[in-house]
């Protein structure tokens, strides 16, 4: 019944219809110039269907909106902080031993580090993860920034590091040594 409906109605019109593929080909050549009219380029609500590798069953694809200009709303000291403080400070503490490195931010190349893993500090301490092994760790991080002209770094502690004991052991034992930290605390 509804093959005959649609054949009639485009017997009148001039088009032709393909069931096999349920498509309507417009044979006049003003208007549409033999487009399909019955398959949409696009599904409801921006959601477009494709098929799997296979081809065997279709899948949902939401296409995400690119913006225009992507820097749009990072703000200009998000964008600049990087040139105005160059040199960030990481420290890091297990159990076992204690690391600290001064950073640039823009090429990421280290400038100064210090562990309690080298041999210069091993021979030295008595424990590698205590107070007194920060102490060491930060003056002698303090001196190898120095001989990188380094004199001042940012520091910004990882989520979930509190700042406090062996973290601001670190800190102290730089700013004593004549290293300028500036600490942002979120």
């Amino acid at each position: 019944m509804l093959k005959q409906v649609i054949t009639e109605a485009c017997n009148k019109r001039k088009c032709l219809v393909d069931f096999s593929t349920s498509a309507i080909y417009l044979l006049n050549r003003r208007f549409h110039s033999g487009q399909v009219l019955s398959s949409p380029s696009r599904s409801f609500f921006g959601v477009e269907d494709f098929l799997d590798d296979d081809n065997s069953r279709p899948y949902t694809y939401k296409k995400e909106k690119k913006s225009k200009n992507p820097q749009k709303h990072v703000s200009f000291k998000n964008r600049t902080n990087a040139y105005m403080e160059p040199f960030c400070l990481d420290v890091f503490i297990s159990k076992r031993f204690v690391s600290a490195s001064v950073t640039h931010r823009v090429t990421c190349k280290q400038v100064a580090v210090a562990g309690t893993n080298s041999k210069d500090i091993k021979a030295v301490l008595k424990s590698r993860s205590d107070i007194p092994a920060c102490l060491a760790v930060g003056r002698f991080l303090a001196e190898r920034a120095k001989e990188a002209d380094v004199y001042t770094c940012t520091y910004t502690p990882r989520d979930g590091d509190k700042f406090e004991g062996k973290i601001r052991a670190v800190v102290q034992s730089l700013i004593d040594n004549g290293i300028d930290v500036k600490v942002y605390l979120d």
